[in-house]
């Protein structure tokens, strides 16, 4: 029997244990202007606005003679499961390759790593763009122009004038009813004449026209760059056209609107990804629109949007002259350098609704490199629009806890589980060892084996990294069902493998990885030749560190596997310690190797610092001053390579080194220099290859986390209350962050000082709470809001 893509999420084990919502409590009202607006169409996708609905987006570009909404859905990927991707000589030459490197024969041993190591990813494929679905209308003069996507509804709009008649579009991408949503009214009757097309195709495909009303569109996702041509999932796309009044026809391959009074277009899409059938798919969505009202799909629409969306609320202070601007022209004036704390109170909320709009609790995979969306220029680069695990698809979830949307980090749990059986495979074959792992890159198939390239393929702490996502949200909600079924056993066999694959340092004695990268960077050896792989990189460190941390804390909890437990501990004895260099900095590597690339854009070591906390200003000061010289030296060289994802990691580093000034100032660099007019961050042209700047979602989410951290931390089994509060937002009030604890807290401040704090805990528990360099013990009852005042702290 055929299993749809829905049953397949819905089944999954794993996902089940996921609470389908957190207990909030708030649901907060929206706050003033939360939208973004402008007064013109967008010419380009960057301008054009998101909407989605886990699975399917849609950027809508607001046209008045025509519309375009560049339609994706998430699982309209290229290539095929792999059968070969692991070099087969790897086993073999793993030990030499070691030996050289000990030797200090970096080169040496990286030609072998070329040769050997590398893996084969010819079948990898890539997210693609899906279809442009245009309207076309009247091409008269139009007056009175705007174009708006309301952050609280999720709707974005249109309204214009045109022949002293007023207009008004809206379109929206529904998860309850698992569709997109374009509606077309005017004030005066029978005044909507429009043609309703597929643009030109993206991907192969057929356009016919089913009941005179139905537009399809059936293709594959082919592409040459990233798979063979012929490798791809079979989709299909329906647009069913409804009309109040007026007249409704074919035209060839278009429909023909005349006259109606109303138009409302339903959108749906499907893929045979997880054995569905697209077609069946599309039909069963479209058939169970029956009997319901747009009015009644609008409605519901909003109420499952809302049931996420305000549940937080952020008011940094706001500049009434500001506020009353477009969009644009606010960006514009923050990269002139005017203040505006409600742009990035704005830029918060954005965040969160592109994590709602892209990662659901039923969505079928997460979030790719460009969310569920796509501008076919990631999907064109060498690095194609996958799933990054050196930084970029952990950066996209980073904002989901904190911000109080822990459903939207359900669809990692099903693609961790498809890793980690593939995984087992890539242990096995490529390292003789028991466990899973996987490296850089992975796809919808669980793509296990190193990436094709060096510098940045040979990362074996990929895995780690993206499975302590599971082992935060445990740590956030202290469901304890979720860590028993889907987090621990996943950390459990990832630590299994890095007991076998570890070897001790024959001159340190420490243990450490290897071969591996310290992503994407390269170093100087003893002879002056750039080199990248190495033994025991200090990223891996840090990440093996709190794998085995996260495996002895759980199993604790759990009661469980003592002797594992103090295997793990163990273990964790013999890893590296952190080493200061010679400039003073946090050194990335084993040695204190000079840079290759001193104003590289990676600081991967720097996870220490964050999303970890092994290093920290309150307990290792030393190390804190360390990783400041970091950052410093890196971002003051010529040409520092700063990117979207780069930046919003800046904010977050300033943020946990409790600089709020600092955190605010790469705030504002990430909203002048690394993201468009749409708010949208960008990979900048002349970064990693890009010939022109292309959307990123890990800006918008991980600058999200950001501006939380910047007000609410955690990490340290302790509340600390503003911690790195800026100068710049004297007054101000959020609620409805999460703590970590299953604790919802609400705080607001004015000149500069805590006014009140509100904390409602999940569980009864005593809560460390730090304010200023004050810490305070509170005892929390389950659903009992307790209220704190800066007399507490005396």
């Amino acid at each position: 029997m055929t299993t749809t893509r829905r049953e397949f999420i819905r089944n999954s084990a794993a996902l089940a244990v996921f609470p389908p919502r957190l207990a909030s409590a708030l649901n907060a009202p929206p706050a003033r202007n939360i939208e973004l607006w402008y007064g013109k169409p967008a010419s380009r996708w960057m301008e054009a606005l998101p909407i989605g609905n886990g699975r399917i987006g849609g950027m809508v570009f607001g046209g008045t003679s025509t519309e375009r909404i560049a339609l994706t859905e998430s699982t309209v990927w290229s290539g095929a499961p792999g059968s070969n991707d692991v070099n087969p000589t790897a086993l073999d030459n793993l030990g030499p390759i070691r030996d050289l490197m000990f030797a200090g024969r970096y080169a040496e041993a990286g030609e072998l790593c070329k040769e050997h190591l590398l893996g084969r990813g010819t079948s990898f494929g890539t997210s693609l763009p899906m279809a442009n679905l245009e309207l076309a209308f009247d091409d008269t003069p139009v007056q009175n122009y705007r174009r708006s996507l309301d952050l609280d509804e999720a709707i974005a709009h249109v309204n214009y004038i045109r022949a002293n008649a007023q207009f008004h579009r809206e379109v929206f991408s529904s998860n309850p009813d698992n569709l997109l949503v374009v509606r077309i009214t005017s004030r005066k009757k029978k005044n909507i004449s429009c043609d309703v097309t597929f643009g030109k195709l993206i991907l192969p495909g057929v356009v016919t026209i089913e009941d005179g009303n139905t537009l399809v569109l059936r293709g594959h996702a082919f592409e040459h760059l990233h798979s063979n041509g012929e490798q791809g999932v079979q989709f299909e796309t329906r647009v069913r056209v409804v009309a109040d009044a007026g007249s409704v026809r074919a035209d060839g391959l278009s429909i023909r609107i005349k006259d109606a009074d109303t138009v409302t277009l339903y959108v749906v899409a499907g893929t045979n990804m997880h054995g569905a059938d697209p077609s069946a798919e599309c039909q069963s969505t479209l058939a169970a629109l029956n009997g319901r009202t747009y009015a009644e799909v609008r409605s519901r629409h909003i109420a499952d949007h809302q049931g996420l969306f305000r549940r937080v609320h952020l008011d940094l202070g706001a500049d009434r002259v500001s506020e009353n601007k477009p969009t644009d022209e606010r960006r514009k004036a923050v990269e002139a350098g005017n203040e505006d704390p409600g742009l990035a109170a704005l830029f918060f909320q954005y965040g969160r609704y592109l994590t709602i709009a892209g990662s659901r609790a039923n969505s079928p995979l997460p979030l790719a490199l460009q969310g569920i969306w796509n501008d076919g220029l990631a999907s064109s680069m060498g690095w194609t629009d996958d799933f990054h695990l050196d930084i970029n698809t952990q950066q996209n979830y980073w904002a989901a806890e904190v911000c109080n949307l822990s459903e939207c980090h359900t669809p990692l749990v099903p693609l961790i589980e498809t890793i980690r059986t593939s995984g087992r495979a890539t242990a096995h074959q490529m390292y003789g060892d028991p466990g899973w792992v996987t490296h850089v890159v992975t796809n919808p198939w669980g793509y296990s084996a190193p990436g094709w390239g060096l510098g940045w393929g040979i990362f074996v702490t990929g895995g780690v990294w993206l499975s302590l996502q599971l082992w935060d949200h445990y740590r956030f909600t202290l469901d304890r069902q979720f860590l028993e079924r889907s987090a621990y056993p996943v950390l459990k066999e990832a630590a299994e493998f890095f007991f076998s694959y570890m070897v001790k340092h024959p001159r340190l004695g420490w243990l450490v990885t290897g071969p591996s990268v310290s992503p994407e960077n390269w170093f100087l050896d003893a002879d002056g030749k750039s080199c990248s792989e190495s033994m025991g990189p200090t990223v891996d460190r840090v990440l093996v560190y709190a794998l085995l941390s996260a495996c002895i804390d759980a199993s604790a909890i759990l009661g469980i596997d003592e002797q594992f437990r103090a295997k793990a501990k163990g273990t964790r004895d013999q890893l590296p310690p952190f080493q200061i260099g010679r400039y003073g900095q946090l050194q990335e590597w084993l040695e204190d190797f000079r840079e290759a690339e001193p104003n590289h854009r990676h600081m991967s070591h720097l996870t220490a610092l964050y999303p970890e906390h092994q290093i920290s200003p309150l307990t290792t000061p030393s190390l804190a001053h360390a990783a400041r010289v970091t950052i410093e030296r890196r971002i003051s060289q010529p040409n520092w390579e700063d990117s979207e994802w780069g930046r919003a990691n800046l904010v977050n580093f300033y943020a946990r080194l409790l600089d709020g000034d600092s955190a605010h100032r790469h705030l504002v660099g990430l909203l002048a220099k690394a993201a468009e007019d749409s708010l949208l961050t960008y990979s900048r042209a002349g970064v990693a290859g890009a010939e022109s700047n292309i959307f990123a979602i890990d800006g918008n989410c991980a600058g999200a986390a950001g501006i939380a951290e910047m007000l609410l931390q955690s990490q340290a089994g302790e509340l600390h209350l503003l911690p790195a509060l800026p100068s710049a937002w004297p007054q101000g009030n959020v609620l409805g962050l999460r703590a970590r604890g299953a604790i919802e807290v609400s705080l607001s401040w004015s000149d500069g000082r805590l006014a009140n704090a509100s904390l409602r805990s999940s569980v009864e528990q005593t809560c460390p709470v730090r304010y200023g360099t004050k810490l305070m013990h509170v005892t929390l009852l389950p659903q009992r809001t307790v209220t704190l005042h800066p007399k507490d702290f005396l």
